[in-house]
Parts: structure tokens; C-alpha cells; sequence
């Protein structure tokens, strides 16, 4: 029980430092554009494209799942 309890304190730990480096991400996305830059948009597609892949995944494996438990249950 203190494991998990230790893992989801380090979690916690991790996911404010991690955090800290997104405000130089925007700083600078912030500063381009309004310089006339377009890095900013460039810096959004890529975070949409990093945020679709866990859900396409996920999907992926969901409907391989249903497939098989479908397939399972209909052979008698």
C-alpha cells in the first residue's frame, strides 16, 4: 500500500515540474505571434496531433476488443 501511495506522490511531484515548462512554450509561442511568426500555429497542430494519438489508440484497441468478445460470444 505505501508503494502506490509513494508512486502517486511522485506523480504528483513530477506533473508540477513537468508544468513549469510550458510557460516558456507559450512565452515564446506569445512573443512570435505577435511578432507575425506562425510558429504558434505550428505549436498547436502538434499538440493536437500528440493529444489524438493515446485516443486513436485506445479506440483502436476498444474496437479489436469488441470484435473478439462479439466473435466469442455468437460460436456456441
Amino acid at each position: 500500500m505505501s508503494r502506490k501511495i509513494a508512486y502517486f506522490v511522485a506523480s504528483l511531484v513530477w506533473s508540477t515540474w513537468a508544468s513549469a515548462q510550458c510557460a516558456m512554450c507559450k512565452a515564446t509561442a506569445e512573443s512570435g505571434q505577435a511578432a507575425g511568426s506562425s510558429e504558434a500555429t505550428g505549436l498547436n497542430a502538434g499538440i493536437l496531433y500528440l493529444m489524438a494519438i493515446p485516443y486513436v489508440l485506445m479506440a483502436a484497441v476498444a474496437i479489436a476488443w469488441y470484435w473478439s468478445h462479439k466473435s466469442k460470444s455468437s460460436n456456441p
